[in-house]
């Protein structure tokens, strides 16, 4: 498995197993045989002992070729005792002591196994509630998201990671206000993102100039409504949105519209990044396909799709993750039940940036755009045949009478889901889920035990080095800022393609956004990255373009909007850059006879 220095870095920290006394005792590769030889072993309730072994070799150079990675879960945990290989899980939140608390032990547990965790706090009253049992008043749904959000603070995932939660707030509970401006202090509710459920009637009532009505009826069937306007607290969530980059948008009615098995509920909330919304008690279980492998090049050297190898690698992944749903270990029956039940799995991608400079198509196009939405459509279509396949050998998932699909064949209730990739798109060397390069060159903070990590995109130094006048100086100018938009040697054309994602429009990331979630049966997870000088009538409008135009939910960052960010755009001349990118520096300068 060839690996960029970053790539192993993460690996050793995170992934390969350790003895007791924190020694490796795993190589990467030895690292897939263990997960291939693991989610293979399902092939043995439909199979003979024969076909775990080629199916293992077959999820082996699947992985060891980087054409497709599960999520990390599944990478740590496959073939140990552990076993827990789920993303992230829904849990219900209601308004009772004893089950508040019973879902926090179990999001531990969870957190603790390697899982993120997603809840929807409006069944709980507002603070100030009369409690009948104690005579005392309620804390608050935000209130007990501190308390969520301290179990976190200490629960490091497996030991590998820190917990991540989505906490959901309907924006017509009567605490919205206060949840809205919750993380107005950053060490407030560090561990969670949070977002407003949001329904198609607030929109009404904010283009019709009318009030709104924030209510919530207790189990003893005591209401409590309040008038609000409209069109201020819109307004106070757009600023706060500006501010911290929180809250953002999940679109309910839109998710409710989609929902595969409405039979068995509705669905209020989403995993951590939001682009698996889930039942209670359901989990995400998911992969992705390096689309930057997934290119060969013509007669001419320019790059195109490989659409036979995309095929077989779709067919393989929809395999691989149903198998991931059998041999899981699941830590509450309810979650088996859910799981196995509906088996709902998400096959999304990264390297989409990458695959776009290859080809040598700018990301702020119309041809990205309609290219993206034939390419999901060919993944989504593949993805069915590929279930409806399993199905014929193994049979529909259990809930399917429940479900949109009543009448056909179909081994999952959902197949496709764009997640962000962060930590499995290092691994495998390409850009991240379907966001533009966020910059030419970068460092990557509070990571790892708060180490950095410096990097620079391979495909961007491919293009550069091809170019008439391209120099050593100029590949230093533009690993200081991270942009060749400043680069006046470079053509026009170059520039263009080599956009970085704060460069770009933010109406063309919602654009690519809506563009996947077409033809994506779960939700998209994008971050629509704005310049620090983006103002709150942008948010604003991007907040209602992606309502508009059908996504699922929405989040935006605007560069330098937290006191902690993760990425920052450009490098300096420092020694722990050079010795992490010294080979991707060589062979740009190789390329280039420098």
């Amino acid at each position: 498995m060839e690996l960029t220095a970053n790539a192993r870095i993460v690996l050793e920290s995170r992934y390969l197993r350790r003895d007791e006394q924190g020694k490796l005792i795993e190589t990467p590769e030895q690292m897939l045989e263990r997960v291939a030889l693991a989610v293979a072993e399902a092939e043995l309730y439909w199979g003979q002992a024969k076909d775990v072994q080629q199916t293992a070799s077959l999820f082996f150079d699947l992985m060891n070729e980087k054409l497709f990675l599960p999520n990390s879960p599944t990478l740590m945990n496959a073939g140990t005792p552990l076993s827990q290989l789920s993303a992230c899980f829904v849990l219900p939140v209601e308004d009772d002591m004893s089950a508040i608390f019973d879902t926090l032990k179990l999001a531990a547990l969870i957190q603790q196994s390697g899982g993120g965790t997603g809840f929807n706090f409006s069944h709980l009253r507002p603070e100030g509630s009369y409690v009948s049992s104690t005579g005392g008043t309620s804390s608050g749904p935000v209130a007990f998201m501190k308390i969520y959000n301290a179990a976190t603070e200490e629960i490091k995932q497996g030991g590998k990671r820190r917990g991540a939660n989505m906490g959901i707030l309907n924006i017509n509970h009567p605490d919205i206000l206060t949840f809205i401006n919750a993380k107005e202090d950053a060490h407030q509710l560090n561990n969670f993102n949070i977002s407003v459920g949001i329904k198609n009637d607030f929109f009404k009532a904010l283009d019709t100039g009318k009030t709104y009505t924030l209510h919530f009826s207790d189990v003893h069937g005591k209401t409590i409504e309040r008038e609000v306007s409209a069109a201020d607290l819109w307004q106070k969530l757009v600023h706060a949105a500006w501010a911290t980059g929180d809250p953002g948008l999940i679109f309910l009615d839109t998710i409710q519209q989609f929902n595969p098995t409405p039979g068995i509920g509705t669905i209020e909330a989403t995993n951590p990044c939001g682009e698996v919304p889930l039942l209670p008690y359901e989990s995400c279980n998911l992969g992705s396909i390096n689309l930057s492998k997934m290119l060969q090049k013509r007669e001419n050297q320019d790059w195109q799709v490989d659409w036979e190898k995309l095929r077989r690698t779709i067919h393989l992944a929809v395999r691989f993750l149903d198998n991931v749903i059998e041999i899981n270990r699941y830590l509450h029956p309810e979650l088996k039940r859910m799981a196995t039940g509906n088996r709902k799995i998400g096959l999304g991608v990264m390297g989409w940036a990458e695959m776009l400079i290859r080809m040598g198509i700018p990301y702020d196009s119309q041809e990205a755009l309609q290219f993206g939405s034939q390419l999901m459509q060919f993944i989504q279509h593949e993805a069915q045949i590929a279930s409806a396949s399993l199905a014929a050998q193994r049979g529909s998932f259990p809930f399917i009478i429940q479900s949109q699909f009543s009448s056909q064949q179909r081994r999952n209730a959902t197949l496709t889901s764009i997640a962000p990739t962060g930590t499995i798109s290092l691994i495998a060397g390409t850009s991240s889920s379907i966001e533009p390069l966020f910059a030419i060159a970068y460092k990557r903070e509070h990571v790892l035990n708060n180490q950095t990590l410096f990097e620079i995109n391979p495909a961007a130094l491919e293009i550069l080095s091809r170019q008439q006048h391209f120099s050593e100086q100029m590949l230093d100018e533009i690993i200081l800022k991270g942009s060749v938009q400043h680069i006046r040697q470079l053509p026009e054309s170059v520039r263009r393609l080599l956009k970085t994602s704060l460069e770009i429009d933010y109406t063309y990331h919602i654009a690519h956004q809506v563009s996947f979630q077409r033809y994506t049966d779960n939700a998209v997870s994008k971050t629509i990255n704005m310049p620090a000088s983006a103002t709150i009538a942008d948010v604003e409008n991007a907040y209602r373009m992606a309502w508009q135009q059908g996504a699922k939910g929405i989040t935006i960052f605007r560069y330098g909007s937290k006191a902690e960010q993760v990425l920052h755009a450009g490098l300096k001349k420092e020694d722990e850059i050079v010795r992490v990118l010294e080979s991707e520096i060589h062979d740009c300068k190789s390329s280039c006879h420098l």
